[in-house]
């Protein structure tokens, strides 16, 4: 293979490449992120094995394991898109965690907590938003599907990654939101929207749930969209153990994926331990 730089015009080349195969915005932008650190980092312009394998052993110096995987898949897809098949490079391999990490749980308790915190500031948007993740499991970009149409119906129907679900939509959930829209005037589209009418975003969601953290007297690692829907998953498989389903309601097409949400802290594990009652003194 001849030697050649990447260049910003094959940069952007991949990234029609991308949108052309209906990639998301937000997965595009962390492609063309991570093949431009590479393009950066000394020696990088010039895609030799030896180079990125030398920037892979960086990677694992500075990252956890899911992030090396990570960046490495983006540059492995370019490499695919650009012909370069000889640059590919392995990502790590790792065992499933058992255990979920309890410092990022959030608990039911804390959920109520940024509730509370949200209804004190008045922030019925928020206070409203937060629910709606936590009941239905939703994901933060798919929250526009949310509309007034869908609360009329009680049921919304989410285009993700050109994948189409049924999502239900608990009763009491939607008689909640159908007296929050018609207060503020939303008789059409989506129900949680910015004061210029456009469905809400993961940014301003972000910035509004971090707003909270403090009043609520709850850690930031633990206050991001995505927790709301790990505590859905988490209280629904308590319930029903019904892995299954669950993989259904939340949209995955892989069920190991669903077992990372169910996964139980260590403490509960211990718990469950001690009520073997399989010792003796």
């Amino acid at each position: 293979m001849k030697l050649q730089s990447i260049t910003e015009k094959q940069i952007q080349k991949f990234r029609k490449y991308l949108v052309n195969e209906e990639k998301s915005a937000a997965t595009i932008e962390k492609y063309i992120r991570d093949v431009t650190a590479f393009v950066k980092w000394p020696g990088g312009e010039i895609p030799r094995k030896e180079r990125v394998i030398q920037y892979k052993e960086r990677l694992i110096a500075q990252y956890k394991t899911a992030s090396v995987n990570s960046i490495l898949s983006s540059l492995n897809m370019f490499f695919e898109y650009a012909d370069w098949r000889n640059m590919k490079v392995k990502t790590l391999k790792t065992q499933r965690k058992i255990f979920a990490d309890k410092s990022k749980e959030l608990t039911k308790t804390e959920y109520e907590r940024l509730l509370t915190a949200a209804k004190d500031r008045k922030n019925e948007k928020l206070y409203y938003l937060i629910q709606t993740i936590a009941s239905t499991g939703l994901r933060v970009s798919e929250i526009k599907f949310i509309t007034f149409e869908a609360i009329k119906r009680r049921q919304a129907i989410i285009n993700c990654k050109g994948k189409i679900r049924q999502v239900f939509l608990p009763k009491k959930l939607c008689i909640i939101l159908q007296k929050y829209a018609l207060k503020q005037g939303i008789k059409s589209g989506s129900i949680f929207v910015t004061r210029t009418g456009t469905p809400l975003d993961r940014s301003n969601i972000w910035r509004m749930l971090k707003e909270l953290c403090e009043s609520a007297g709850v850690s930031k690692e633990k206050v991001f969209p995505h927790n709301f829907r790990h505590l859905f998953a988490r209280t629904y498989y308590s319930l029903q153990k019904d892995i299954v389903r669950l993989a259904d309601i939340l949209g995955h097409s892989n069920i190991n994926t669903t077992r990372i949400y169910t996964a139980e802290s260590g403490t509960e594990h211990m718990k469950q331990l001690q009520k073997l009652g399989l010792l003796r003194c």
